[in-house]
């Protein structure tokens, strides 16, 4: 068993962030990452300054970089568990020995749940996207069209939202029955609605072409919009016994503080619309706090208010 001041349970910008913010004060981290980012697919990422346009995995090669240049680790692993033992927590591993730390930072996201249509899967992260201010500039003035799903409230917000990128903005309900309001509003956006049911994304060589309907018909499009259920990756953080909101996410505070003493949650398992650079913010705060949190336990230890064993 390897012991650690703090792991970090997640590789991507949240994780890497909070690590080397750890690491630059000098304590002991380790990063256990499962090597399945979340923006794997996408060619580039956008809205985060200096770094515009750059390739995800890049960035977490130069994250990854900095972190070890600071004395921070990072193993290639899964975590299966978070256990809490004497002065801390023990954290079990598949592929790499177990660790213990007196904090954990759980960074492991969440996971996009798309519309069961042939071809959205297939086409996810290139021309099948989900978010405006990630992709929207880059098939500005093309002809859009963005698909109703599971998740109403997002996809008819989308459908307005992404008309400031674009005058050729087309609506498909699917399989959401609209109200005369929610149809007035597009209309008033400009956004015109195509009724009936979706029967898959068609594309050729390489490239979406359009939108077929049930009745054989397909409509040309050249990007499509969709809105995910965002499911978070919370397994570890609940069986730990972290309190959950209303909305089915993980409670945490300002600086991702979860209600179980000494765990953090940061980027997507906490918040479903941090983008990158929001993400790795959310890291930096924590990896403060965590620091600051460490800090006066091992203040109290030494004036004798804590044993060892509860450090």
């Amino acid at each position: 068993m390897v012991e650690y001041e703090v792991v970090v349970i997640g590789g991507g910008a949240a994780g890497l962030s909070a690590a080397t913010v750890l690491a630059r004060a000098r304590r002991l981290v380790v990063v256990i990452d499962a090597g399945s980012p979340r923006n794997g697919p996408a060619r580039h990422l956008h809205g985060y300054l200096s770094r515009d346009g750059m390739d995800p995995a890049r960035l977490l090669t130069v994250g990854r970089a900095e972190l070890a240049a600071y004395g921070g680790e990072l193993r290639c692993a899964r975590v299966r568990s978070i256990e809490r033992c004497a002065g801390g927590f023990e954290v079990r591993c598949e592929g790499a020995a177990d660790v213990t730390a007196r904090a954990v930072v759980v960074a492991t996201g969440l996971r996009d749940e798309l519309p069961p249509i042939p071809g959205v899967r297939e086409r996810w992260g290139a021309d099948v996207v989900h978010c405006p201010y990630c992709h929207g500039y880059e098939v500005r003035d093309r002809p859009i069209g963005v698909l109703g799903g599971e998740n109403r409230p997002f996809t008819l917000h989308q459908a307005a939202l992404v008309r400031q990128w674009s005058a050729d903005v087309l609506f498909f309900p699917d399989r959401i029955v609209l109200t005369g309001e929610e149809r007035a509003r597009l209309d008033a956006r400009g956004v015109r609605i195509v009724d009936g049911a979706v029967a898959r994304l068609v594309g050729e060589g390489g490239r979406l072409h359009g939108v077929e309907l049930a009745d054989g018909s397909v409509v040309p499009r050249s990007t499509v919009f969709v809105g995910p259920r965002f499911i978070p990756r919370d397994r570890l953080l609940t069986a730990l016994g972290c309190q959950v909101g209303e909305g089915g996410w993980v409670r945490v505070d300002g600086a991702g503080r979860t209600s179980v003493d000494g765990v953090w949650a940061v980027g997507n398992v906490a918040d479903s619309a941090a983008q990158v650079i929001g993400a790795a913010a959310g890291g930096s705060r924590a990896g403060i706090d965590v620091n600051h949190y460490l800090l006066e336990r091992e203040v109290r230890l030494a004036m004798g208010e804590l044993s060892e064993a509860g450090r």
